[in-house]
């Protein structure tokens, strides 16, 4: 198949610019990533397009929410995690846990939000009604952040409703099932979600009120200190995995791998993966994310939280939060 021959060379040739196998030091790694969550890498994952680059076995291993994948990196048993929830990384950081940024994994402003059951009739002009009703919220995530802004805009006092932590897929089983009266999450089970509610903010609407929603990939900083090249070989067979889904050339022959790899129809699939951007290198090392942004953004979050009571404390600055090194040589 063309498109394997493509990743194998690209693969051949980071293996090349770093001088042979990335990192000799280590064997095998772990890396985290998300089911229902639909991404380019996960073609170059299936294709073993990573172990050949990286010259180990890379392991992958599902989660969650991004706050068991902060938990996984604290224990070493996960050296990388794709797709990580700004919202879990600022919780971690701001707690003293030394996790690096190393690229921005994906933008989805309409890809993870908040659900009220359809037998409420609620709306963005009727949220007040809001008060007093049970919510699953998956805490310290991206879509924890999003329900406390939306909740902020609408003027609800979060002390008035029943908020129970829940994983996306569990609270769209919950308000299906008319246990929930409203449910936040992403991917899949989002999609599961509209089924049997609505939203109160479009992504747009949320642009407009400066709620941001992206991922990170995201390593423990003494990982991404002692394995440089095996970082930036990493970053790099995912960007060129990007490349090429962005290119819109090679959707027919990626998507199917891509949807059965994240445990999804090829609809399904199809749908989740379209409100997704996947910025390219040089976008990433600009000053709208890396070269400044992402770093102003994660305070902003982080304070935030601060403000709601949802953390003790922020870090003054988090410009150390960010590494773009493997990045710059991903780039080369």
């Amino acid at each position: 198949m063309k498109l394997i021959r493509n990743l194998a060379a690209a693969a051949s040739g980071v293996a090349a610019m770093l001088g042979g196998a990335a990192a000799n030091a280590m064997d095998e790694i772990t890396v985290a990533y998300f089911l229902e969550w639909p991404m380019p890498f996960e073609y170059a994952k299936v294709n073993g397009t990573y172990d050949e680059a990286l010259g180990i076995t890379v392991n992958w291993r599902a989660f969650d929410t991004g706050t068991a994948m902060s938990a996984a990196m604290a224990s070493g048993d996960v050296h990388i995690a794709v797709s990580q929830g700004i919202p879990p990384f600022v919780v971690a950081t701001s707690a003293g846990q030394d996790l690096q940024i190393i690229d921005v994994a994906v933008s989805y402003s309409d890809n993870d939000n908040c659900v009220v059951a359809t037998r409420h009739e609620i709306d963005a002009e009727s949220a007040d009604e809001l008060a007093g009703m049970k919510v699953g919220v998956p805490i310290g995530t991206a879509a924890h952040y999003g329900f406390l802004k939306q909740m902020e805009h609408f003027g609800v006092d979060v002390a008035s409703l029943e908020v129970v932590d829940m994983a996306p897929a569990d609270s769209a089983a919950a308000l299906a099932q008319g246990s929930l009266d409203m449910a936040c999450g992403w991917g899949g089970a989002l999609r599961r979600m509209v089924e049997h509610g609505n939203v109160l903010l479009t992504g747009a609407d949320k642009e407009e009120l400066g709620i941001q929603v992206f991922d990170v990939t995201s390593s423990p900083a003494e990982f991404v200190a002692a394995e440089p090249d095996l970082v930036a070989a990493f970053l790099a067979v995912t960007a060129e995995a990007n490349a090429m889904w962005n290119s819109g050339e090679n959707t027919a022959e990626m998507l199917p791998v891509i949807a059965q790899d994240a445990g999804m129809s090829e609809e399904s699939a199809s749908a989740t993966i379209s409100t997704f951007v996947f910025p390219s290198i040089e976008e990433q090392l600009s000053e709208k994310w890396l070269g400044g942004g992402t770093q102003n953004f994660l305070k902003e979050v982080a304070d935030f939280f601060v403000a709601n009571n949802e953390i003790p404390s922020s870090r003054e600055t988090y410009e150390g939060a960010v590494n773009a090194s493997g990045l710059m040589s991903a780039a080369q």
